[in-house]
């Protein structure tokens, strides 16, 4: 076992979860003009679990994927592997879709880890649950809001607190107060699962193309640099990068998440208790999300990375030394029980960030061009759902999936540009200010803590809370 090192450079390797799954060949390019019924703009989790959707409610349709590089080069194959639905959110949808809507959603996600665990694919699925964890005074709200809004539901079964002791059976740490368990969380390797995904999509008969970058998407045409696709019927799932794309500009804006690996530590890992396969998060405003792997490496990650201008994802979104300085900062912290565990990797990618926090599902107007997106970093779970929910939206299906709340909802628009960006990082540079100072154990400044709660002022949200 090394001893800990400084924080590994990020942007410089490829992510360790893309080295570690076995690969895959890659695929052509479109060239020249073809056509299709169907056409997903984005190789990714939404994309190819849309595909997959439509080719099995209609197996003669002809469904062509045009991913930009390679399927899981983006965040399909660098995010922090839980797997989980929206009943750890029960409390937060309310608010935006009422009670009802709330309850739609969290039961219409719950198909996710069943679908994961139906590829019949080795993708390190564990089905451990998921905990989020107070670290703070001010960090127990957020749970006592989340247990009160699952027995308000009559749902309290999907909200189990966990008391200080009850916690640290999963996993002692002397700075966790209070917990919550919901069974519906799991851990998968994400590069392997977008693998299996990419693999059953052709094994369904979907045309997929690699390397085939969309410059232009108009009703019923998609442009490329070397070629034309029409299709009757258009899906843009492309997450973080629709961010600069006319319909979602000002609904989405870029943030970027990253994460930390260490070695493997499994000896580690039982002195702390940390042998359920939890996946675990914090309820800072910008969270801690951490897991385990099968070979005993823990991965650490921190959404609190920078902010896009007009939806441009830039180097900043993958080489961002101060967020992977972040990172292991909240692994010594909060699993200081980990201390000589060495980091031997780090990463970041871009996530997608609604207004609301909630993802949105729509149609262009006047147009037969549908989008899902505003994972706000939970994607890997509610992609799933949001294959359901495209491929109803691209066969004008009047169903369950396109009657959910989700769908065609109004969110209130984000500021213009410059200010969404100027704001957003005055407002972050707060909010982690305001953090620091309460892990520290003291206040921040009042101006200080009033610039941290613009957004909710405003009808906002930046953080978790």
């Amino acid at each position: 076992m090394g001893r800990a090192a400084p924080s590994v450079a990020p942007g410089i390797a490829t992510p360790w979860w893309l080295q570690e799954a076995p690969p895959d060949e890659e695929l052509a390019a479109l060239e020249g003009d073809a056509e299709a019924d169907a056409a997903v703009v984005g190789g990714g989790y939404t994309g190819l679990w849309t595909a997959l959707e439509l080719k099995a409610r209609d197996p003669s349709l002809d469904v062509v994927v045009l991913e930009a590089e390679r399927c899981g080069l983006g965040p399909s194959g660098r995010n922090g592997g839980f797997l989980h639905g929206y009943w750890s959110s029960l409390a937060r949808f309310r608010e935006v879709l009422g009670a009802d809507g709330a309850l739609a959603v969290a039961r219409a996600s719950d198909g996710a880890i069943p679908a994961v665990r139906a590829l019949d694919e080795d993708v390190w699925l564990r089905e451990g649950g998921l905990v989020r964890v107070s670290a703070t005074p001010a960090q127990d709200p957020i749970l006592d809001r989340s247990v009160a809004a699952a027995r308000e539901l009559a749902v309290e079964e999907e909200a189990i607190p966990l008391s200080s002791g009850e916690l640290a059976e999963r996993c002692r740490s002397p700075v966790f107060r209070t917990g919550v368990f919901y069974r519906d969380g799991a851990t998968v390797q994400p590069a392997r699962l977008v693998r299996a995904l990419r693999r059953r999509a052709l094994a369904a008969g979907v045309r997929l193309y690699e390397g085939t970058r969309v410059t232009r998407i108009q009703p019923g045409l998609l442009e490329t640099a070397v070629g034309r696709l029409r299709a009757a019927e258009v899906v843009v799932a492309t997450n973080a990068w629709g961010a600069g794309w006319g319909p979602l500009k000002r609904v989405l804006t870029p943030f970027g998440s990253y994460v930390v690996l260490t070695e493997p530590v499994p000896d580690l890992l039982a002195e702390i208790g940390w042998v359920g396969g939890e996946a675990i998060t914090d309820c800072r405003m910008f969270l801690h999300y951490f897991r385990t792997t099968p070979d005993g490496r823990v991965l650490m990650g921190s959404g609190s990375g920078p902010i896009g201008f007009g939806g441009r994802i830039d180097r900043r979104f993958f080489e961002d030394r101060a967020t992977v300085a972040r990172a292991e900062r909240g692994l010594r912290t909060l699993l200081p029980g980990l201390a000589a565990a060495c980091i031997e990797h780090a990463w970041g990618g871009p996530i997608d960030v609604s207004a609301d926090h909630l993802p949105v599902f729509g149609t262009v107007p006047g147009a037969r061009i549908h989008y899902g997106a505003g994972y706000t970093g939970n994607g890997v779970g509610p992609s799933w759902l949001a294959g359901k929910i495209l491929a109803s939206l691209a066969l004008d299906a009047d169903d369950e999936w396109s009657r959910l709340p989700l769908v065609g909802r109004q969110v209130k628009k984000l500021p213009p540009e410059p200010f969404n960006y100027l704001g957003g990082k005055l407002v972050r540079a707060a909010m982690l200010s305001v953090e620091d100072a309460e892990e520290a154990g003291r206040r921040s400044s009042a101006p200080v803590r009033f610039v941290a709660s613009l957004p909710e002022r405003l009808g906002l949200r930046v953080g978790t809370r």
